[in-house]
C-alpha cells in the first residue's frame, strides 16, 4: 500500500490536471493507451529500428466483417500533432502513476515531425466484406527511432476498428436476414433500407460510443433515430444526412392523458404528427394493447386510420416478440383489412404498418419473419427497431478481434514473429508482413509480402506521417457494401 503523501501528491497533481485541460482543449493521445504500454520502450531488443502490426478478427459469432470505422479514427485522433503541453502533462502523471516516460522518444517526434505520429497504415478499404482470419489492417513506424510506437497505439487505433466494423457487421447481418424474407414474401424489395431502425442511442455507454455505433449501423440502412451517429457521418465521411427518422410516440404522450383518455392521445397524435404522405409512428401497449387494437384503433378511431392521408405505424412493445407481433397484423388485418400480393402474402393498408421495437435481435428478427411467413403474412407489414443489441450488447471478442506484432527489424534484419500458445492455439498470430489478396474465384487470403507476385494487395496505404492519404465517403462506401451483398 502506497504511503498517504503519495495520495495527497497525487490529489494535487489531479487538480493541476484539470486546470491544465481547460486551458488546453486539444486531446492527449499520449496518454490514449494502456498504462503497461509506456515501459514497452525499455523491453524492445537493442538496436530495434521498425515494428510492424496488423489487424483481424480472428473468428467469433460471424464468419466475415464489414470493415468500417478507420478513416474516422484517423480523423479524431492521428491528424492532431500532440504538443510540449501533452508531453508534460504525460511526464509528470505517469511519475505518480508509478511508470516510466520516453520523454526523448516524445520529445523527438514533436521536434523531428512537429508532432505529428511517424507512422504507415494500410487497410482494406472501408465497407469491403471480409472473411474472418485475415488481416483488415496493418501499421509499421516510418523512423526507425521511434519503433516502440507502433504498437503503442495499438488502443486507440483498435478500439477505433474493432467497434464500428462489429456494429456495421451486426447491422449488415440483419440486413441479409430481413432481405431473404422480403424476397420471399414481398413483390420486391423496396423499403428495404429502412427496414431496421437505430433506437440505440439512451442504450450506449457514452455519446462517442452512440456516435461511433450510430454511424456504423448507416452503413447498411438509411433508418435511425440516433442523431450523433448522422452527425458522425457528416463529420467524418461528408455525407450530408445519412440516416431519417419520423414523429413517434412514447408511453409518457400516452399516460399524460390517463388510461381513461387513451383513445383522445392517439387522436390527437394523428392530428399533430400524421397527415397527407406523412408516417407517424405511436406506441400502443401503455394499458391493453389487444383493447388498443380492437377498440380504439379499429372502432373508435377507424376512419381517422383510413383517412388521414398518411400511414400510421403500431409500436407493440411488451410481451413475446413473435407472439406479439403477429397476433398484431393479424387483428389489423381483421380490422382494416388486407390485398394478397403477387407471390400469395397478406399485406395491410397502405395506410397502416407495424414497428416491433422490443427485444429484437438477429435471432428474433428471423423468428419473427419466419412465424409472418408461416401466417402468409408478408414482410411488407414489419419493421424492426434495435437498440442496445445493436450498439451495446457486444465487445471486442464478438469477433475475437486483435492487434499483433508480425515482424521485426534489427540492425536492417527483419525477423517474422508471433504468439503461438499451446494452451489456445486459436490465439496462433501470423508471421511476416502481409498482404491481402482475392483469386479468381473472389476467395480472399492473407500471405506473406514476400509472396504478392503479380497479385493486387488489397491494402492501401491510407495514412502517413500524420496526413491521411486519400479520403471515401460514406456513399462510397454504403455502394461497396451493396455492390458484394
Amino acid at each position: 500500500m502506497k504511503p498517504r503523501s503519495t495520495f495527497r501528491q497525487f490529489a494535487t497533481k489531479a487538480m493541476y490536471y484539470g486546470e491544465k485541460r481547460r486551458k488546453n482543449m486539444n486531446k492527449n493521445f499520449i496518454l490514449n493507451t494502456d498504462s503497461y504500454k509506456t515501459s514497452h520502450y525499455l523491453q524492445y531488443p537493442v538496436n530495434t529500428e521498425y515494428v510492424s502490426c496488423y489487424i483481424e478478427a480472428r473468428g467469433g459469432i460471424f464468419p466475415q466483417s464489414i470493415f468500417f470505422g478507420l478513416q474516422a479514427c484517423l480523423k479524431e485522433y492521428l491528424t492532431s500533432p500532440i504538443n510540449k503541453e501533452n508531453i508534460e502533462e504525460a511526464e509528470e502523471f505517469l511519475a505518480v502513476h508509478g511508470l516510466p516516460f520516453n520523454k526523448e522518444g516524445w520529445k523527438y517526434i514533436l521536434d523531428k515531425y512537429n508532432g505529428y505520429l511517424p507512422i504507415e497504415i494500410e487497410a482494406v478499404e472501408e465497407g469491403s466484406i471480409i472473411p474472418v482470419q485475415n488481416v483488415l489492417v496493418q501499421v509499421i513506424n516510418t523512423d526507425p527511432k521511434c519503433f516502440w510506437l507502433t504498437t503503442y497505439i495499438e488502443t486507440a487505433l483498435l478500439r477505433g476498428i474493432w467497434y464500428p466494423t462489429t456494429v456495421a457487421t451486426i447491422s449488415y447481418t440483419c440486413k441479409q436476414v430481413i432481405k431473404k424474407y422480403m424476397s420471399e414474401t414481398c413483390d420486391n424489395l423496396a423499403g428495404l433500407e429502412y427496414k431496421l431502425h437505430d433506437f440505440g442511442a439512451r442504450g450506449a455507454s457514452s455519446f462517442e460510443t452512440a456516435s461511433i455505433g450510430g454511424m456504423a449501423h448507416l452503413v447498411n440502412f438509411k433508418g435511425s433515430d440516433t442523431i450523433s451517429g448522422i452527425l458522425s457521418a457528416k463529420k467524418y465521411y461528408n455525407e450530408p444526412m445519412a440516416g431519417y427518422s419520423i414523429p413517434a410516440a412514447e408511453h409518457s404522450t400516452i399516460i399524460a392523458y390517463g388510461k381513461e383518455n387513451e383513445s383522445k392521445a392517439y387522436e390527437h397524435i394523428l392530428n399533430t404528427c400524421g397527415g397527407r404522405g406523412k408516417l407517424v409512428a405511436v406506441v400502443s401497449d401503455s394499458y391493453d394493447i389487444w383493447y388498443a387494437i380492437e377498440n380504439i384503433w379499429g372502432k373508435q378511431l377507424f376512419d381517422k386510420v383510413k383517412n388521414h392521408g398518411g400511414t400510421l405505424v403500431i409500436r407493440p412493445d411488451s410481451g413475446d416478440p413473435i407472439t406479439v407481433v403477429t397476433n398484431t397484423i393479424e387483428m389489423l388485418m381483421d380490422k382494416f383489412g388486407y390485398h394478397t400480393n403477387s407471390k400469395g402474402y397478406k399485406v395491410l393498408p397502405d395506410y397502416l404498418r407495424v414497428i416491433q421495437g422490443d427485444g429484437v435481435s438477429i435471432e428474433n428478427i428471423d423468428a419473427i419473419l419466419a412465424a409472418m411467413k408461416n401466417k402468409k403474412q408478408s414482410a411488407d407489414n414489419i419493421a424492426f427497431g434495435m437498440g442496445a443489441t445493436l450498439l451495446q450488447k457486444l465487445n471486442r471478442d464478438t469477433m475475437l478481434f486483435a492487434m499483433k506484432a508480425s515482424a521485426i527489424c534489427c540492425n536492417g534484419k527483419w525477423s517474422e514473429v508471433s504468439k503461438n500458445p499451446i494452451t489456445d492455439l486459436s490465439k496462433k498470430s501470423k508471421k511476416g508482413r502481409l498482404a491481402l489478396i482475392q483469386d479468381k474465384e473472389n476467395k480472399f487470403s492473407t500471405i506473406n509480402l514476400s509472396r504478392l507476385g503479380e497479385n493486387k494487395n488489397l491494402l492501401n496505404k491510407v495514412f502517413r506521417n500524420g496526413e491521411i492519404l486519400y479520403e471515401r465517403s460514406f456513399q462510397e462506401i454504403r455502394n461497396r457494401v451493396e455492390k458484394q451483398s
